[in-house]
């Protein structure tokens, strides 16, 4: 997660330090002034900005969020949002940061390191699908947010525990953690790319057939693998990535 490179509206150095002055303080439970809100009306809070950020993804996707669109969700306008997040940018960190908040962190074992770096992709893998999109915020900015690092944090622990030197280990788990977003943005992607203009569903029965209909000679593999290429049950090939990445590692 630390490879990724630094979009235009990444904070600076500075930012960076007064970040963290402030998550550590929300962490010895030093309050945060909520923004004013109308008479009678529940103030705004990052919270409630993340919370309805996160129905409104649930219901229509990453793509189509904006911040018009949880300020609607929240009755109130845009600049009441722009006290907590600067940006979507800023607001799909804190999304990511959430949604991984969410995610089991085993203690580290090294007589099940493999099983457990397996269980701790998985875990945010389903974090990640349950909110359509989303993973792509995940791609988009430096984490920044706690949540985040934690899982990051913690992904480099185990493997460090099963006895995986440091670059291997740093490598792997952004490896793992570019995957995880790619197999969850395809998955969101999907309907739309399993349809044809007609909006006829194309199935795995569908494509292995249009694999199997090039040109012999110049397509050999591809038509005699098609319908391997094309198998596959429920998260069966998460499962057998995964198990790619954590066997080149032990050895």
């Amino acid at each position: 997660m630390a490879g990724r490179r630094a979009a235009r509206d990444a904070m600076t150095r500075e930012q960076w330090v007064a970040h963290l002055e402030q998550a550590s303080s929300r962490g010895s439970g030093a309050p945060v002034a909520p923004v004013r809100s109308r008479r009678g009306r529940e103030p705004i809070t990052t919270e409630r900005i993340v919370a309805a950020a996160l129905d409104t993804v649930q219901e229509t996707g990453f793509e189509d969020l904006t911040m018009r669109s949880v300020a609607a969700a929240l009755d109130t306008g845009p600049a009441s949002l722009y006290a907590h997040v600067r940006s979507k940018a800023e607001l799909g960190d804190l999304l990511v940061g959430e949604l991984c908040s969410r995610v089991h962190l085993p203690r580290p074992d090294a007589d099940h390191w493999q099983e457990q770096f397996i269980a701790l992709c998985a875990g945010l893998r389903d974090q990640f699908l349950a909110y359509p999109g989303v993973a792509r915020a995940a791609l988009a900015v430096v984490p920044a947010d706690f949540g985040t690092l934690r899982v990051a944090e913690a992904l480099l622990a185990t493997l460090r525990t099963g006895g995986v030197q440091p670059r291997q280990a740093a490598w792997a788990s952004d490896a793992a953690f570019l995957y995880i977003c790619a197999y969850c943005l395809e998955a969101a992607d999907g309907d739309q790319q399993r349809r044809d203009v007609s909006g006829t569903a194309i199935g795995a029965e569908e494509i292995a057939t249009r694999l199997q209909m090039l040109p012999a000679d110049t397509f050999p593999h591809t038509i005699e693998l098609s319908r391997d290429l094309t198998a596959g049950d429920g998260h069966d090939r998460f499962a057998f990535t995964l198990d790619l990445i954590v066997r080149g590692l032990d050895h």
